[in-house]
């Protein structure tokens, strides 16, 4: 039988993220500690090159697996990985700052008014109603709330503080908004599927990257809003500690990128409140958790060069109907079921 590699899932634009995410961490310890500076370019110039990888994967599927982006944009779930491009793009914009403006300068106009058309595609049916409650997990966050505080970031980083202030306002009432949801579905309803709970990790990411665009946007020492938000990353953090084994109950995919951005930014947020001037407590967490991030960015990594013998896109028959298949992931194949198992029961 003919078969051939599934085109990748937008999810995988998620890897982009964070490794982009890491690179901006260690770029940020550099200029606190003394560690080689080398060390950020060439995760930079690696993290570069993960995105460009993706994206023109992801362009191939449009071209050629025309039917399957469509379906994946309609999905409840699938769809709003989507805004991961426009992030993944927005990150790569600040990165490229640090070598050419004009280039980052188009890009970021490009990913901006992307990250904004596609918020209000997304987040405009998401108002229209219809949706399972089911099939409501914290990947919500990624079209309006990951990509304004993104978006803000990057107008801080070009000098447009004021442009910044407007993205980081719709980021943080989105993101208030939002989690109220999040909870009553975890509340009141039936637990994840195990192939959906590593979308889970999404949840660390509103504070503390919410948290980087506050600072981005501010000058001087810190104040009590920064400290509240980087106190609520650290709970967020702590809590997924407690629910990873539980979550850990689906084996390892590329879905456990998902707690990429969060985990890289919280020592993001951290040392730049170090290098501020904000002392005590958080002086003495920003290294452990520098550490730490590099050490769950790094099984991620493994993981996944782990997976390139097939598992990552694996093989489908070249007849093959079922998009859910040919899109890759398991928590993909699993949002699927959980629609049509919705529908059937008229939940």
């Amino acid at each position: 039988m003919n078969t051939h590699r599934s085109p990748v899932p937008v999810s995988f634009f998620g890897i982009a993220v964070g490794s982009l995410a890491l690179a901006n961490a260690w770029r940020v310890a550099a200029r606190i500690w003394p560690v080689p500076a080398i060390v950020a370019d060439l995760l930079t110039f690696a993290a570069l090159a993960v995105w460009i990888v993706v994206l023109l994967a992801y362009a191939h599927k449009w071209l050629h697996h025309t039917a399957e982006a469509r379906a994946e944009l309609q999905h409840p779930v699938q769809s709003s990985f989507a805004a991961l491009g426009p992030v993944s793009s927005l990150l790569a914009a600040i990165a490229l700052l640090n070598y050419s403006r004009p280039i980052a300068l188009v890009l970021f106009v490009v990913a901006a008014a992307s990250q904004l058309a596609l918020g209000m595609f997304l987040h405009g049916r998401f108002w229209q109603g219809g949706r399972k409650s089911e099939l409501v997990t914290p990947a919500i966050y990624l079209p309006t709330v990951a990509s304004s505080f993104v978006a803000g970031t990057a107008s801080a980083s070009f000098g447009w503080v004021h442009l910044g202030a407007v993205f980081f306002g719709a980021g943080v009432l989105s993101w208030l908004a939002l989690e109220s949801l999040i909870l009553h579905r975890a509340a009141v309803h039936d637990p994840l599927p195990d192939a959906l709970r590593p979308t889970l990790g999404i949840q660390l990411a509103p504070p503390v990257v919410g948290g980087v665009a506050y600072l981005s946007l501010t000058a001087g020492t810190p104040d009590l809003f920064a400290q509240v938000l980087l106190g609520y990353g650290l709970y967020q953090a702590l809590l997924l500690l407690r629910l990873l084994p539980w979550v850990r109950q689906q084996p390892f995919t590329p879905s456990y990128w998902a707690f990429s951005f969060g985990v890289a930014a919280l020592p993001t947020m951290a040392m730049r409140m170090v290098e501020r001037g904000t002392s005590g407590p958080v002086e003495w967490v920003a290294p452990v958790l520098f550490v730490l991030a590099n050490i769950a960015i790094g099984i991620l990594v493994v993981g996944t060069l782990g997976q390139l013998q097939g598992k990552l896109l694996p093989a489908v028959p070249a007849n093959s109907n079922d998009a859910a298949v040919r899109n890759g992931t398991d928590a993909q194949r699993a949002a699927s079921v959980a629609t049509q198992d919705a529908a059937a029961h008229g939940r």
